[in-house]
């Protein structure tokens, strides 16, 4: 290398600045998706990047800077006109210059953003998710499902210092009607990029008590935000969120508080009011309207009542005015009837009366016969026995010759019964022996 022949990376650097600023006067429109932003000392600090179509993979990126000057203007007219601030994810069309420093390097300058482009991205995003609802069919679930008559029982999601929250509860507290509500709030964060996942999980957990708690179940869910810029609304037009909204069990009622069109969690709610304030005065307005049903059918069953009753005095009064002849005709059909029962009484019991009477001669007529027939066979038993105890009669057996030994009154059959010095006596045909035993 000859001496002499280098320059320094300053001098190459002024070099690069001045070629382009000599090959690129110009200012240029450019369309790209914000992979980042973020503010610092009022500048605004962009990384821009361009994806591949069909891959989505990034095939350029760029760093860019708005510095506080143009960005004290550029914000609040871009916030106005989308609802919207920058973030993640968003298409730009932004007026940019080339600018290289010799210390901090090359970046874009930027000078304007075109919000209609972004509102026109936003628009054709919304599109794409409400399209993708309706195809998979729960774009109108949460509309057709029914509010309870006595809609008392509110989990609310919404942000615990959020002033919205505070309104709502003490709208729904103080309500001219005197109705009883039970809130019980699930934390979520309302503004920002953790919305859409922090409202899904409070979702969850109410999902999750219904089905643990069957004594205290919610009849609706109010999703309030109060307070936060109408610019952050981006969390509230995301296809999860929706799902999730749609194929929510029970009726949501969001109340967000912005002015502008419509975001997709309003369309896909049960109910759309806008602001927590406007919520509740809802919720109050739906007991209302059940107490004026209540009052009317109230009425009406009074009226069903009364005329009732006037239908019910008039047919009293005229079976009051009936009863006598009714009576009257009853006594003698009843006395007829008594009067035939008797008849056939009386003619029943003569009929039986000459039956037993007929039986009582019959069973007279033949005693006697019976009584003679009984009497002859009874002394025809009698002779039997008395022939038979003849042959039984002791004193026949003593005057064939045979003898009947006596101890103590009893007939002696064994003679070893009869101890030494025993005194018996023997009955003959014809008089008695007593003798002493000697022995045996």
């Amino acid at each position: 290398m000859k001496e002499g022949k280098y320059i320094s990376l300053f001098e190459l650097n002024r070099l690069v600045r001045e070629t382009i600023e000599l090959s690129m006067p110009d200012e240029y429109w450019v369309e790209a998706e914000l992979s980042e932003c973020r503010e610092s000392r009022g500048h605004c600090y962009m990384e821009l990047i361009q994806k591949d179509e069909l891959s989505a993979t990034p095939i350029a990126k760029a760093s860019a800077k708005c510095w506080a000057n143009k960005w004290l203007t550029i914000r609040p007219y871009f916030e106005r006109t989308t609802g919207q601030q920058l973030h993640a994810g968003m298409k730009l069309l932004l007026k940019v210059y080339p600018q290289f420093h010799e210390a901090y390097g090359f970046s874009w300058i930027v000078s304007d953003i075109d919000p209609t482009y972004t509102l026109g991205d936003m628009a054709r995003k919304r599109q794409e998710i409400i399209r993708k609802l309706k195809a998979e069919g729960v774009f109108d679930l949460q509309k057709e499902l029914q509010l309870p008559m006595f809609c008392q029982h509110i989990a609310v999601i919404s942000s615990q210092t959020a002033a919205g929250y505070g309104d709502f509860c003490n709208q729904l507290a103080d309500n001219p009607y005197g109705f009883k509500f039970e809130t019980q709030l699930f934390t979520a964060i309302m503004q920002g990029e953790g919305v859409e996942q922090s409202i899904i999980n409070a979702l969850e957990r109410i999902y999750n008590h219904q089905l643990s708690t069957v004594n205290y179940q919610f009849d609706c869910v109010a999703i309030i935000r109060g307070g936060g810029a109408t610019s952050d609304m981006s969390g509230f037009d995301t296809l999860a969120l929706a799902e999730n909204v749609a194929n929510f069990p029970i009726p949501i009622i969001t109340g967000i508080g912005h002015e502008r069109d419509e975001s997709i969690l309003d369309m896909i709610s049960h109910t759309r009011v806008k602001t927590p304030t406007a919520a509740a005065a809802f919720l109050i307005s739906h007991l209302k309207d059940v107490l004026g049903i209540i009052e009317n059918s109230q009425s009406l069953i009074t009226q069903y009542a009364q005329q009732k009753l006037l239908t019910l005095n008039s047919q009293f009064s005229i079976i009051s005015e009936s009863i006598p002849r009714l009576f009257s005709l009853v006594k003698t059909r009843q006395e007829a009837k008594i009067d035939s029962l008797n008849n056939r009484l009386l003619s029943l019991m003569q009929q039986k009366l000459s039956i037993a009477n007929y039986q009582l001669s019959t069973i007279e007529s033949k005693i006697p016969m019976i009584l003679e027939r009984r009497f002859t066979n009874e002394n025809h038993r009698l002779q039997i026995i008395e022939e038979r105890l003849k042959t039984l009669d002791p004193t026949l057996l003593l005057a064939r010759g045979y003898s009947i030994t006596m101890h103590n009154g009893r007939a002696v059959r064994d003679a070893l019964q009869l101890p030494p010095g025993s005194e018996i006596e023997t009955r003959l045909a014809k008089g008695i022996i007593h003798s002493i035993i000697k022995s045996v």
